[in-house]
Parts: C-alpha cells; structure tokens; sequence
C-alpha cells in the first residue's frame, strides 16, 4: 500500500522574526480526504537572540523548551486536495543579556500563540478516497497555504521578553513538488505580514516590514516507507518601524534542516527534525531540534 504522509512542522521559538523559515519538507504532499492526525512533539530551541537595537538589547541568548500539541484534517474543495491544521503550543525557557549595559536575565512558562494553516493543492492531487488514492501515481503537484499566527499567547507589554507576540501574523505560501521515483524535489516562496504592536515594552508602537523566503527541499523515500529529508532557504526583509522611526535592522539569513521520518505501524509515526542558521547577517541565529509522535485514522485507513 502506498506511504500516507502528513507532515506539519511545529515550531515554538518564541522569537517573532524566527518564524521567517519553517522549512517544511512535504507541505504539499498527497493524501487521501477524511484523514485525521494528531501529533504531540518536544522542541528545543537554543542561541541568540535578535531585538531592535532601539531596545538597548546587546549579547542576548536564550533556551526554550516546546510541548506542542496538533491536529490535521485531510478533506476536499472544488474537488482538490486541502489540509486543515492548527497546532498549539507550550513553551518555557530561559534568557540572559544585557540591558542598557546592566547584565539581565528572565524565564517565562506559558502557552505561545497558536497556529491555524489551510493549505489546498490546485494541481496534479485530486481530492479522492483511499480506495482510489490506491491507484494515484504522484507527479507534479502545486499548491498555495494560508497560515495564521493568533495572539493568544502569553504577553504583557510590561514584559520585554514574552512568549506570545501581541500581533497577528500571516503568511501565505506557493509551492511544486516533483516525484521521480523514490526521489522529490521540492521548491516554495512565501512572505510574513504583521501587524502593528501598539503597546509594546516601554510604550513604544512597533510595526515590521514583511519578511520575504524561498525554500527547497529534497526527499528520499525508502521501500519501508522511512524517508528522509534535507532544506535550505533563505529570508530577507523585516526591517522594524519604532514610534515612527524606521531602523536599519533588515534581516538576512540561511539556513539548512534536515528531517528523518520513520513509520512504527500503519497509524503510528516518529519524526526527528534539526535546523540551524548557516548565515545570519541579521536576525535570530539558533539551533532547533524537534521530536514528534504522530497518530493517523479515518478516511478508511
């Protein structure tokens, strides 16, 4: 029987620039409708960490541990594979640096801001059932996403450094995907929007331009249905406004991921994934693993 993937990268870097590259092997694979999965994933998250400079941050680092908790939901519109997901994370951590020359340092334990994602494939993956996705030969599939970062994660703009981001975020996405053989290639372009943070640390008004990505991927399944995964993508943009003021803060990064997939049984799967920053010129340069358990049903599975 043909490997069913669902993948859904969960990230809890409670950074708001870091979500520039999520760097999502298999965003738009193919799946038959009526699936749901659920998966709870551990995260860490360690290295510097980026702030406006009009905050007098300097040398800050920190760690922040994840419990993420997600469902997916395969189903059809106008007659195209689609994929509803949301994912809700836990996070608490740990930070040190300095503040206006004094040696600073916080934790914080609490929910971060949810994510709610649909993503449709508009070419070359119909929206089918498992007795005829039996008979489905992958090929060229392109599909676009809409993802939604909700503030209801823990924030306090008495706070410099909080979990939740206090704005909205949305990123809409295009990709392709090409399958030879056991072997897929992969290549997406997506851009962050924000909104404005109207009461941010010290009464400031802080607004941020869009940050601008581009990632590819290259996948390699095996006959056992593991399958293995490295990412490159690169981010600019994001430059930040501050009571008015623009900085001279655009961000400029690569980085480099790579996932190891590996099924248990038929509904049961393990996921590893590690990214780091290969080249930041500006912006969060850290390291991140993840581990993910993942459980499938429905849809005749």
């Amino acid at each position: 029987m043909k490997t069913i993937a669902i993948c859904l990268f969960v990230t809890v870097l409670c950074v708001g620039s870091a979500h520039s590259q999520d760097l999502q092997p298999r965003a738009f694979s193919p799946a038959p409708v009526g699936l749901n999965t659920v998966l709870l994933g551990y995260a860490l998250s360690s290295g510097n960490v980026f702030f406006d400079q009009a905050l007098l941050i300097e040398d800050a680092t920190g760690e922040v541990h994840g419990i993420t908790a997600a469902y997916v939901r395969t189903l059809g519109l106008f007659g195209k594979l689609s994929k509803f997901s949301t994912v809700i994370p836990y996070a608490f951590g740990d930070w040190e640096g300095s503040l206006d020359g004094v040696p600073a340092s916080t934790s914080r334990e609490g929910f971060a801001d949810p994510r709610v994602q649909l993503a449709v494939n508009f070419i070359g993956s119909p929206a089918v059932e498992l007795k005829d996705f039996k008979t489905y030969s992958e090929g060229t599939i392109a599909g676009a996403s809409l993802l939604a970062v909700v503030p209801l994660g823990q924030y306090d703009s008495a706070r410099l450094i909080n979990l939740g981001s206090g704005r909205w975020a949305l990123r809409p996405r295009v990709g392709f995907s090409r399958r030879i053989k056991r072997l897929t290639l992969e290549a997406m372009g997506d851009v962050w929007f924000y909104t404005k943070v109207s009461e941010a640390y010290g009464q400031t008004t802080i607004s941020q331009d869009p940050i601008w990505a581009i990632h590819g991927n290259v996948i390699y399944i095996f006959k056992n249905g593991v399958w293995v995964g490295v990412s490159g993508g690169l981010a600019t943009g994001g430059r930040t406004t501050v009571n008015g003021v623009k900085g001279d803060n655009a961000q400029k990064n690569e980085r480099f991921a790579a996932t190891l997939a590996v099924p248990l049984n038929r509904r049961l799967s393990l996921r590893f994934f590690y990214i780091n920053s290969m080249k930041t010129a500006r912006g969060a340069d850290f390291d991140f693993y993840n581990v993910s358990l993942q459980y499938t049903w429905g849809g005749g599975f």
